[in-house]
């Protein structure tokens, strides 16, 4: 029989720190409050994990990463802890992009939910249907006055993602304006920048006969991470750890002396305990 695939995933981009494991079709998880905190409470978050699950980090298949855009002492945090944890385990890392994880965890609320909280145009929120590709255009503020952008296709037949342009940062009225004259068709703005930047973002450039587009509050969840993981894993885009790198879309501003110090904690914190992860036994 074919083992099922089990896979850890965490994204610490934004100020939440989100932290899902699989195992076959059973999930566990914890999505909070991150920021400053996530290096200390990452991998206490995994353990507790694990021990719910009953499994080992060795019992995995492989790790999966949100790797940015996003906060740089939050990309640098979770690619540390997954390089540590990888290393002692002998395991693989599936990188992420973590606007791409915005678009799943959009279009997986479009899919089972329709006029719900997470809707900012809740009269014009399509349901997504599964035979039904769409457009995702996640759209995250980035702050220092701009938003990060990623635009991706979701392709129904094959059930997988494919970017339609590279990662941007700029101003939000730029972002938009660029956005809107893509005529995507059956499109979806996600993320929080719209609604950070709602004076600065012009939904109406969206507007078809008056009708307002759909707008999804939607965060790069690691259950997102955990939906893509299988695919990712059988096309082969999971990679060695000293692969793994925080993916800057803005220059990379220089760490502080706390930050670089919290950053090497992280990791040896984490491959430290990679090897309590593989040997002691679960609980009963």
């Amino acid at each position: 029989m074919t083992q099922a695939l089990q896979f850890l995933a965490f994204d610490t981009s934004t100020d939440m720190m989100s932290v899902a494991l699989s195992q076959g079709g059973q999930t566990w998880h914890h999505h909070g409050a991150g920021g400053a905190n996530a290096s200390a409470q990452l991998i206490p978050t995994v353990h507790a994990l694990l021990a719910q699950a009953q499994l080992q980090l060795a019992d995995l298949t492989a790790l999966v990463v949100g790797q940015g855009p996003g906060s740089f002492t939050g990309l640098r945090t979770a690619c540390a802890v997954a390089q540590g944890l990888a290393l002692g385990a002998n395991l693989k890392v599936i990188p992420v992009d973590s606007l791409k994880a915005v678009a799943e965890d959009a279009r997986h609320l479009l899919a089972h939910a329709q006029n719900g909280p997470h809707f900012s145009s809740p009269h014009s929120t399509p349901t997504a249907e599964a035979s039904q590709d769409w457009h995702v255009a996640s759209v995250m503020d980035a702050r220092m006055g701009e938003v990060y952008v990623g635009v991706y296709a979701w392709h129904a037949a094959t059930s997988q993602w494919t970017s339609v342009q590279p990662l941007q940062v700029g101003p939000p009225e730029a972002m938009a304006v660029q956005l809107s004259r893509m005529n995507l068709p059956n499109l979806v703005l996600a993320g929080n920048g719209f609604e950070v930047y709602k004076d600065r973002f012009p939904l109406q450039e969206f507007e078809v006969g008056g009708v307002p587009m759909p707008c999804v509050a939607a965060v790069p969840h690691a259950l997102a991470l955990l939906r893509m993981a299988p695919g990712l894993w059988a096309n082969q885009e999971a990679v060695a750890p000293e692969w793994v790198q925080p993916l800057y879309i803005r220059d990379k501003v220089a760490q502080t002396t706390a930050e670089r110090d919290a950053i090497k904690r992280a990791k040896a914190d984490a491959l430290a305990n990679s090897s309590s992860f593989t040997t002691s036994s679960p609980p009963a």
